[in-house]
């Protein structure tokens, strides 16, 4: 059959990968909820929730005194926000569009924009709903104080980032055995209900007890987002290198991997 190829310059192909990304991340956004006004809802919703949870079982327990100094309902948005962040850019990103994909049949389109738009679409999400929490908590109950809101914002953004890296293991993994890695994914986002941290303050944690929630990623960035948040808290147990290192590796892991299935899935692996 005849092919007819345009040859582009390096500006307009670009252009055309930037605008499919745009246009795929809107796709994803509306793909939940075809108003976005009423995803959006339910996503703060959801984080609403959370906090208020958590507030109650600190009220009931008894071990609100153990938090940090400060603002104790910001304290436990700081631990919900990056925890939703971090799961939700790991779900997205593992349930993305694959090589096999009816999506990909239609070109320019490849598994690499489906990927960046899938993590972008939550990233919009998640810092959307962040700010209009944010925005109703100051007006209800006064203004909220960030000692460095910058770097608040960037522990946010390396929650994200390593979340997204560790779903594109998962996305590069599941074509060879998509029941397994379906359970190890649940296992992992439950496990983060314990080992994220986001229930303690970890310079308060025992040494014994760090290797159960110093190997995750999370953990660290929930402590460093605390410590930029909080004037009179300083983690001297986590690290901001570790997370960046983790999800640097995990994320060439992912990309090697998930270019190793693409060349050698077939359609009938899901048959």
């Amino acid at each position: 059959m005849f092919h007819y190829s345009r040859s582009q310059s390096g500006f307009s192909a670009a252009l055309t990968v930037l605008r499919l990304i745009f246009v795929n991340t809107v796709r994803h956004v509306r793909k939940t909820n075809g108003n976005p006004l009423i995803g959006l809802l339910l996503n703060v919703s959801q984080a609403m929730v959370l906090v208020l949870v958590f507030t109650f079982m600190y009220s009931i327990l008894g071990v609100r005194s153990s938090a940090i100094r400060g603002d104790f309902i910001l304290y436990i948005m700081s631990g919900i926000f990056l925890f939703l962040t971090h799961n939700k850019a790991l779900g997205a990103v593992a349930g993305s569009e694959t090589a096999t994909s009816p999506m990909m049949q239609h070109a320019p389109m490849n598994t690499a924009i489906a990927i960046f738009s899938s993590a972008l679409s939550t990233l919009y999400i998640q810092v959307l709903s962040v700010s209009v929490i944010l925005f109703g908590y100051s007006l209800g109950w006064g203004t909220v104080t960030f000692e460095n809101i910058t770097g608040a914002f960037g522990m946010l953004l390396l929650a994200w980032a390593s979340g997204a890296s560790i779903g594109m293991v998962f996305l590069a993994a599941k074509p060879w055995a998509p029941g397994l890695i379906q359970i190890v994914q649940q296992i992992y986002t439950r496990a983060n209900m314990f080992t994220s941290g986001k229930m303690f303050v970890a310079n308060q944690t025992p040494n014994y007890m760090l290797a159960m929630f110093s190997w995750n990623p999370l953990f660290h960035t929930i402590d460093q987002a605390r410590g930029f948040t909080f004037v009179n808290y300083n983690p001297h147990k986590s690290s901001i290198l570790y997370p960046v290192v983790f999800t640097l590796v995990f994320l060439t892991i992912g990309l090697l991997a998930e270019f190793f299935t693409r060349k050698r899935v077939s359609l009938s692996w899901g048959r």
